[in-house]
This record gives structure tokens, C-alpha cells and sequence, in this order.
């Protein structure tokens, strides 16, 4: 389909990271007509810092083509990348073009504005003024506007306090002292790459780093994390055994809504790859301390903790995202009010498909229903298999609230913000 001329599809995909474009591949393989929008590994490429490298292990880190002809692994041995090592932030952006280019060549590059209804369907409102109707839309925008800030920092000048998602080069930073908020990858990796670009770097958290791969005094490996890293499940997410279960994110949607998420939490919790330690050397970690103000201070924050204040330069966000579908700023308000919620993220029915018939929301957006596995890139197999299957075959093309109910709980449809 041509990008440039096309007015309607039978799926609009809004978003073309690892999950947009892996349901793509798999749309396309099935013959539905198929229309992505977005820029190729856009928020990889714009909203995570260089020098990075990718948390997942490789083999939790290929996108989804129906043939697996695609994998990471077939683009290594084309460009001679070694799967031993933690894949660079730039070399996964190379492999996410690549496969765009292979599987899904008419990207239209174009922002959506907006997504209402439209009589059985929906239309797109673009940002240069274009309009696209389509009869089933995916939404697999990633953690865009998702990410979360502290009340007491939110409303700082962003010159002086920021979010790490803000930043695709932290060398700006260098020559400034730079207190980084959190304990979580995010948060460590930065305050790294920070003092690697010549800041000088406080690490600030409620709590001690959790070094994943680490023994309990971070100086080697136990027997018993040895055998359990034998038994390590593919995309690692979550503590053994229960990380295994998150390999099955059909079954996770069918836990009772309590033991899901109370699931979910543990197997989220922050933590940092250990290979990450040795570049603490020179980062003063301050766990334990709670931020109880913050206030700009001439050119500066000041930012009191428990019984003492310090100043600084600046101070980054390592806190994380917390999904709020409202504030992706795309979905009409009248279509947001049907969307069964809670906490902010959709409730998905199989298919990842919501409240709105044909309404499909992937990645982070999937974790409070299907499980872990959604919020990392070793679900998009999983989401783009679903996804399609609910494409070809029509189903739950007319969920109804009683389904809704024996899914997420009695409450569920009332749960809508």
C-alpha cells in the first residue's frame, strides 16, 4: 500500500517500535491490509541516551516476523555483532531499521493527531492535516508521555529537573554536579553514562540498588544463583520460578485481578544488571534518603533529604514510567471515556483488545493484563501473534461487559476515569 495515497486500511498500527512493527510483519504475512504510522525506533532512537545498552538478554531482544527470518540473531550474523555481550542502545536501533526495511517497507512516517470513531470504525486525524479511516486500530506508542515525575519535582523549570527519557545524549551534563533520582536501570545506567561524560554524580533512592546477577555482597555468584541462572527462563523478567510464568502472558490474564498485579509488582521491581557495578566507582549512592522538598536556589535545585539540603546543577529523573493512557494526548476524549480502565492502563481482553470493539493496545499499555512480558521487547511476539489472530478471525470483535466482568472483576466496567 502505498503510503502516500492510501485514505483507508483494514488496520491502522500507531507506532513503529519492536511492537508496532512486529504486528505489522505479522498483519502483512496475513494478507490484511495494513498501515503504520510513526518514525522507525523513533522514541529508541530520540529518548534513550547514547552509550546505552540494552537490559534484555539476547535472546528476549528480536522483533517478530511470522517466518522468524528476521531475528536478531540473522541481522548479528550479517553485521557481525557478538551475542555475549550486552547489545548497544545504536546497534538495536540498526536491527530495528533493518527489519522495518525487510518486513515493513511503507512506514508512514507522519504523526497521528488523533483517534475517534467513526461509524464501525475509526478515523485518523494526522498532523500535516491528512485523514485516514481504518477499521481496527493498535495502539503500540511505548512508554511515549508515560513517564513519571515525582509531585514534589513536577513542577520545576525543566532546564533544572528532568526526566531521563528527555535526553538521547547525557554529555550535556558534563562539568555539572547531577543528583539522579531512582535505583532502577534507568536510573543507574544514567548516573554511569553521567560520570563516564564528566559530571559529577550523587545517586539519590528510598532504598539500596538491587544488582541483578549479583551475589548478596555483589562479589560474585552463590551456587544457588548459579543454578538458577541454569534455570533461567528466556526474557529473565521476574524472580525464579515465577519468571516462567511470565513467559505466558495468556495464562497470567487469567489470574484473579489481585494476584495479577500483586504478580506484576514482584516481578517489576527496580533493579540494575550487575554489569553495571563496576562503573560506580566514582557515583556517591545515597540510598536510603527521602526527597521532602525541592526548590530552585538562584541557578540551581536545592533538594532537601530527611534532615539535610543539597544543592545541585541538576537533578534527573531515573523514576520510571507509570502508564496513563489519558495523557497519551491521541484518543478523543469521547472514545477515552469508553475504554475500560484502571489504574490508567486498558483493560485487554485476548487479542489485546479493549473495551472498544477493535481497539488494540500493545506493550506497556497490555501489562495490567496479560503480565510483565508486555513491558519489555520479549513480548512482542506474543502481542503481534495476537494480535493478528484477532484480525483474521473476528474475534471478540463485540466484547461485552459481562465478559469484561468474569475477565478483570465485577467492577471492571466501572473503572473507567
Amino acid at each position: 500500500m502505498s503510503s502516500g495515497q492510501a485514505r483507508s486500511c483494514e488496520v491502522a498500527v500507531v507506532g513503529a517500535g519492536p511492537y508496532g512493527l512486529s504486528v505489522a510483519a505479522h498483519l502483512n504475512r496475513a494478507g490484511i491490509a495494513t498501515h503504520v504510522f510513526g518514525e522507525p525506533m523513533g522514541f529508541w532512537r530520540q529518548n534513550m541516551p547514547k552509550g546505552m545498552r540494552i537490559r534484555s538478554p539476547w535472546r528476549a531482544t528480536h522483533l517478530s516476523d511470522p517466518d522468524r527470518a528476521l531475528s536478531l540473531d540473522a541481522y548479528a550474523s550479517r553485521c557481525g555483532l557478538d551475542s555475549g555481550q550486552p547489545l548497544w542502545l545504536e546497534k538495536f536501533v540498526a536491527y530495528g531499521d533493518w527489519f522495518q526495511r525487510h518486513a515493513v517497507p511503507d512506514v508512514d512516517r507522519r504523526a497521528v493527531r488523533l483517534i475517534d470513531t467513526a461509524g464501525t470504525g475509526f478515523r485518523l486525524e494526522l498532523a500535516d492535516g491528512g485523514t485516514l479511516s481504518a477499521d481496527r486500530v493498535v495502539v503500540a506508542t511505548g512508554l511515549l508521555n508515560q513517564d513519571y515525575r515525582p509531585p514534589l519535582l513536577q513542577d520545576l523549570p525543566r532546564a533544572l529537573v528532568s526526566h531521563a527519557s528527555e535526553h538521547a545524549d547525557l554529555s550535556v551534563f558534563r562539568g555539572q554536579h547531577v543528583a539522579v533520582v531512582g535505583r532502577g536501570q534507568s536510573a543507574c545506567e544514567s548516573a554511569a553514562l553521567l560520570n563516564e561524560t564528566g559530571a559529577a554524580v550523587e545517586l539519590i533512592s528510598h532504598g539500596p540498588i538491587h544488582w541483578l546477577g549479583m551475589s548478596a555482597n555483589g562479589t560474585g555468584k552463590t551456587l544457588r544463583r548459579r543454578l538458577r541462572e541454569m534455570l533461567a527462563s528466556p526474557s529473565e523478567v521476574g524472580p525464579f520460578p515465577l519468571s516462567w510464568l511470565v513467559e505466558v502472558p495468556g495464562l497470567v490474564r487469567l489470574l484473579p485481578p489481585k494476584m495479577r498485579a500483586e504478580f506484576a509488582r514482584r516481578c517489576l521491581k527496580a533493579g540494575a544488571t550487575g554489569w553495571l557495578k563496576p562503573r560506580f566507582t566514582d557515583i556517591v549512592c545515597n540510598p536510603g534518603r527521602t526527597i521532602t522538598g525541592a526548590r530552585v536556589l538562584g541557578d540551581r535545585v536545592a533538594l532537601d533529604l530527611d534532615n539535610a539540603t543539597r544543592t545541585f546543577d541538576h537533578v534527573l529523573l531515573g523514576t520510571g514510567y507509570r502508564i496513563d493512557i489519558s495523557r497519551l494526548g491521541i484518543l478523543a476524549p469521547q472514545l477515552l471515556e469508553r475504554i475500560a480502565r484502571a489504574d490508567g492502563s486498558p483493560l485487554l481482553a485476548p487479542g489485546l483488545e479493549s473495551s472498544v470493539p477493535k481497539l488494540h493496545f500493545v506493550g506497556c499499555y497490555a501489562v495490567k493484563s496479560f503480565g510483565p512480558l508486555l513491558r519489555f521487547i520479549a513480548g512482542a511476539p506474543y502481542a503481534a501473534r495476537a494480535v493478528a489472530a484477532a484480525a483474521r478471525c473476528g474475534v471478540l470483535a463485540k466484547p461485552d461487559p459481562a465478559l469484561f466482568d468474569r475477565l478483570f472483576g465485577a467492577a471492571a466496567t466501572q473503572q473507567v476515569e
